[in-house]
């Protein structure tokens, strides 16, 4: 992991203190044995204060699954999540934060795990916001493709802190909430990134996101061996089954895997998935 230069409390481009350094008890996570095994990462989805779930990323065809999204991340902590995805998904399509407010109560509510946000961050003063806010990492979608120098610039000011999200259909990249397909090849642009200093990336065939039918394997795995950054899975993931095809491939490097609507639905029960998950990686 690059080191932080925003543990003296300034970050190399003078845009201020940082109140403290939040990911500093992930550091120390990958100091042990933690870092080899692949984590299970729940995922909340954040539209109109709502904890939901859409279908390859439509916003019509969304699943309320509670309204009380920081009692949803307090229930996945305890459970045993190391990590948590959260997504503004109003932020997404309006391209700005719209709920940020929900995101800092979970970061309150959950000190020791880090959590990673995405959607809605378009500039740097939203991404130092939501890191001074105790938010470990943050998740460039959109903008990485239609911007790139956005993600290099961030790299400089917040390195260790920036995760590149690329969701694909066909190897081709997607932008504005999934609702427009880019001619970028999703390798290529992994590659780029990968350059520009950017943390991991997380990767999510939105063919399979939210369909209950199995993460693609295959092209995740096609991607990890493409760069030397971590990736981390997303869409598709609904079992047991999907964890072990994972944990096949994982020494590709496939760090973690984004599950939402089957933990939500209960096709995937997390404590089971990720003590599985620990129980490959030790036998690897």
């Amino acid at each position: 992991m690059p080191a932080m230069n925003m543990l003296s409390g300034i970050d190399n481009r003078g845009h201020g203190p940082l109140l403290r350094n939040p990911n500093q008890h992930w550091v120390d996570r990958q100091t042990s044995n933690e870092e080899k095994h692949m984590l299970l990462i729940p995922a909340i989805d954040l539209k109109d204060g709502k904890c939901v779930r859409l279908k390859q990323g439509r916003m019509e065809d969304d699943t309320v699954f509670s309204d009380d999204p920081v009692a949803m991340a307090r229930r996945w902590v305890e459970a045993g999540a190391r990590r948590l995805h959260l997504v503004d998904l109003n932020g997404a399509f309006e391209g700005k934060p719209v709920n940020a407010g929900v995101v800092h109560e979970i970061v309150e509510a959950c000190p020791d795990v880090p959590v990673q946000i995405g959607g809605g961050i378009r500039d740097e003063e939203t991404a130092a916001t939501y890191l001074n806010a105790g938010v470990a990492y943050v998740i460039i979608g959109t903008r990485a493709v239609t911007a790139p120098h956005f993600v290099s610039d961030l790299c400089l000011s917040f390195p260790g802190h920036v995760i590149v999200g690329l969701d694909a259909k066909d190897g081709k990249v997607a932008i504005d909430g999934w609702s427009k397909l880019s001619h970028h090849d999703v390798i290529d642009l992994a590659q780029h990134f990968e350059q520009d200093g950017v943390e991991a990336i997380i990767y999510t065939d939105i063919s399979r996101d939210g369909m209950m039918n199995g993460v693609n394997v295959e092209a995740t795995a096609k991607l990890a061996q493409a760069i030397h950054i971590p990736v981390i899975a997303s869409g598709g993931i609904t079992n047991l089954d999907d964890i072990r095809a994972l944990a096949v491939v994982a020494d590709e490097g496939i760090t973690g895997a984004i599950t939402g609507r089957a933990i939500y639905e209960g096709t995937l029960d997390f404590v089971e998935g990720q003590k599985l998950a620990d129980e490959l990686a030790a036998k690897g």
